[in-house]
């Protein structure tokens, strides 16, 4: 061991001893407890953390973070564990901060339409809370996410066509700097023009700059109307037409989600659906009845000229309920289908005009290269996904498929779009951020350094090592 590495391991064991002494049963050092906070939902390596300290006060992370501060240890946070970039791994070992504890509604303001809540909660705890209230949060990852880690990584999900992603629904953040200051950014009015915008800057920086400690969030209230349809294509270029058309058009639909033939049939297995063995869209309309009505008939004549049939559309809650379970259980359908193969989600997204050309292209590669690696995505917005398995009997099968990956991203890049549209960078993406952003990447690190010198907050994460 280098003496580096020997000053490292003293300094967490300090840490540890510190912490034990705080906190005493909250701070974990058992390997079931420490791989559980190592390894998320990707196919990425796991790295355990040295240590597990739960949380149950916004004063207790700070005070943890200026214990790490003063002995340089490395601080990972946690909220469910639910990425899917490596974003909770620790390479660099250190302190796992979970703070799924801290998971209070503060404040419901109805009148304001926003809300104050802990980064615990999680996103359907929160909308079962102020469902009397009328109002919803409309953020929907698929998993059931932290609040905490949804803002972290700038989450968006099948109402992001319409309502924006967590960068639009974040109002203000309470936030722990890795110097252990507490501080609020942002205000709950609706705009500002007083200085640099802080809280976009946290928004999406993987708790690469400080832990997130209370967040104040949009609310909107529950539509009148609300109806859910599907439509069957025999190509997937048909599908991806309709789609862009409707978004061209101005249709003001909510959801539109695309899963091709793979992806059907994993889920009709999977969910015990019976839905069209075609690439299909799934759509849901908000308004009055009136609105949704329109809307939908617009929509459907869309799908017409582009080869769509077998349109159904339900406003019955509990067949809505059914079928977006279904679409969010998309990944976990796909592994079912593969038992024993890993799981490697990806994604990208473009402007929308390109959506066809990226999609179908990416079919191409797929199938040309043998590879089993379901499509869908909230292509409303340009953003497309891959649940690609791995076989694991297969030695050249991983290599395949990191290859596909590599082209998808630079197909993506070439468009004018983006190497992920929702699931982050952490470790996965980080060669592929230098390609998007060049020169801008060294802001990037003076950002960083200034307010993390020590790089004690999620090191290796984003961009990679810091000097």
């Amino acid at each position: 061991m280098s003496a580096t590495a020997q000053i490292k391991a003293i300094n967490v064991d300090e840490t540890i001893v510190e912490l034990k002494k705080l906190y005493g049963d909250r701070v974990s050092t058992a390997h079931s407890v420490r791989e559980h906070h190592g390894k998320d939902i990707s196919f990425h390596e796991a790295h355990l953390p040295d240590a597990v300290v739960f949380a149950e006060s916004a004063e207790e992370v700070q005070q943890i973070v200026q214990l790490c501060a003063r002995l340089k240890t490395p601080i990972i946070a946690f909220g469910t564990g639910t990425s899917l970039e490596g974003h909770i791994s620790a390479p660099n070992g250190g302190i796992s901060l979970d703070v799924s504890r801290m998971n209070k509604v503060l404040a419901v303001n109805e009148s304001d339409l926003d809300v104050v809540v802990q980064p615990g909660v999680t996103r359907k705890q929160l909308n079962e809370y102020i469902r009397a209230t009328g109002l919803f949060f409309p953020i929907d990852p698929g998993a059931d996410a932290s609040i905490g880690g949804m803002a972290s990584t700038r989450a968006s999900g099948t109402n992001a066509v319409r309502y924006g992603t967590m960068r639009e629904n974040v109002l203000a953040l309470q936030v722990v700097t890795p110097d252990g200051r507490l501080m609020r950014l942002g205000r709950r009015s609706r705009k500002s023009s007083a200085g640099y915008d802080l809280v976009k800057l946290f928004v999406g920086s993987e708790g690469t700059l400080g832990i997130i400690t209370e967040i104040t969030l949009r609310l909107y209230g529950m539509p009148e109307s609300m109806v859910a349809a599907t439509c069957a294509f025999d190509s997937l270029e048909g599908a991806v037409n309709t789609v862009i058309q409707t978004i061209q058009s101005g249709i003001p639909v909510a959801r539109i989600e695309l899963m091709d033939t793979y992806t059907v049939d994993t889920i009709n297995k999977y969910s015990k659906l019976s839905l069209p063995n075609k690439n299909l869209l799934m759509l849901e309309f908000h308004g009055t009845e009136a609105g949704t009505k329109e809307q939908a008939e617009m929509v459907q004549a869309l799908a017409s000229e582009n080869g769509g049939a077998d349109f159904a559309w339900t406003g019955q809650a509990e067949e809505r309920s059914k079928m977006w379970q279904a679409r969010h259980d998309a990944a976990w359908a796909a592994k079912a289908y593969k038992p024993g193969w890993g799981m490697w989600a990806t994604d990208v997204c473009v402007p929308i005009s390109k959506l066809a050309e990226c999609i179908l292209e990416t079919q191409k590669d797929i199938v040309a290269n043998d590879l089993f690696a379901p499509i869908v995505g909230h292509v409303g917005d340009g953003n497309f996904h891959l649940t690609m398995m791995v076989d694991p009997n297969d030695p050249t099968y991983l290599p395949r498929a990191e290859a596909l990956n590599d082209r998808m991203v630079a197909r993506a890049l070439s468009l004018g779009g983006t190497c992920t549209g929702e699931h982050g960078v952490g470790v996965g993406k980080i060669k592929f951020l230098y390609e998007e952003h060049g020169e801008a990447m060294s802001l990037m690190r003076a950002i960083k350094k200034a307010i993390d010198p020590d790089n004690i907050m999620n090191p290796g994460k984003i961009m990679g090592p810091i000097n």
